[in-house]
């Protein structure tokens, strides 16, 4: 009988350790994200892999030959065309993601500082332009700067030209110029989110210590809104990279970029395991560069504290 109930004991004892296990706020919590964990992983890590295993295989003709090689990724980073497209890439998005936070950051702090009860109102017009389709969006910078386009017309009206220019379309110019209005918008949130966190009273104890306008700015505004701008360059910078549309409609032979390489190898190339490295090799050269800057970004925000 007493060593029945010894028996039993522990039984009771290792039941009630479940169900308080079950019933703790970690496991409630991971039953509470596990099916959109699951999802995410099924959608996002497993196209991932499926890419890198092409990477190491071989196109013959119509079939894939899955014998393990390293030769997609020796043309990947040996080849002149592919090194001189993804160093233009990479050029491209710096240039954008600059751009794109120095013309955001000024919409962002009015907004945040002089935009009142309004703010709401004001983000909403921010967001009206990309109602429409992306694609439209880079036909109408098409037009603006095409030969007979809004801008040359409006140059020889004022007699700046005699003659339409030729330049201001299908070159790197205007990959820059048409991305850097299509992301806009994607970067004066997460800056308009970040002036929005900081405490009005530290300016006011700025102000109230002597500080000017401008004092102000570069001691206590522009410091805490670094993460901001970080989150903006990385939103921008990251998908520019792999863009392919804006440099195929807008950018000419002067203005393509290692996105549309891939998509060639993916298409009329059809070699995907080429496509699939050239994919793999941009994802891992684009991480170093994203990483490289939020680095670079904090440490000069230190220093100017």
């Amino acid at each position: 009988m007493t060593a029945a109930a010894e028996g039993s004991q522990p039984l009771s004892l290792g039941r009630r350790q479940r169900t308080s296990l079950l019933q703790s706020e970690a496991a409630q919590g991971f039953a509470l994200i596990s099916p959109t964990f699951i999802y995410a992983l099924v959608l996002l890590v497993v196209p991932i892999l499926v890419v890198v295993a092409h990477s190491f295989w071989t196109q013959n003709y119509l079939t894939i030959d899955r014998t393990f090689t390293l030769e997609n990724y020796r043309i990947a980073v040996t080849e002149p065309i592919y090194l001189d497209l993804l160093r233009r890439s990479l050029w491209i998005s710096l240039l954008v993601s600059f751009f794109t936070v120095v013309l955001a950051y000024p919409i962002a702090f009015y907004i945040s500082f002089h935009g009142g009860r309004h703010k709401g109102l004001w983000l909403f017009l921010i967001t009206i332009p990309f109602w429409t389709s992306y694609l439209l969006r880079v036909m109408s910078w098409k037009v603006i700067l095409g030969y007979n386009g809004v801008l040359n017309s409006g140059l020889m009206g004022l007699g700046i030209i005699s003659e339409p220019s030729t330049a201001l379309l299908y070159n790197t110019s205007a990959v820059v110029i048409t991305l850097t209005h299509a992301w806009a918008a994607f970067a004066i949130l997460p800056i308009f989110v970040s002036l929005e966190k900081i405490d009005r009273s530290l300016i006011e104890a700025a102000t109230d210590l002597g500080d000017g306008p401008l004092r102000r700015f570069l001691r206590i505004t522009l410091p805490l809104s670094v993460p901001g701008i970080v989150s903006a360059i990385l939103i921008v910078m990251i998908p520019t990279v792999g863009d392919f549309v804006t440099p195929k409609l807008v950018g000419g032979k002067d203005g393509v970029m290692i996105a549309n390489a891939i998509q060639a190898q993916f298409g009329k190339g059809a070699n995907w395991p080429l496509g699939a490295a050239l994919s793999v090799t941009t994802m891992l050269v684009v991480t170093a560069m994203a990483a490289s800057t939020v680095l670079i970004i904090r440490s000069a925000a230190r220093m100017a504290r």
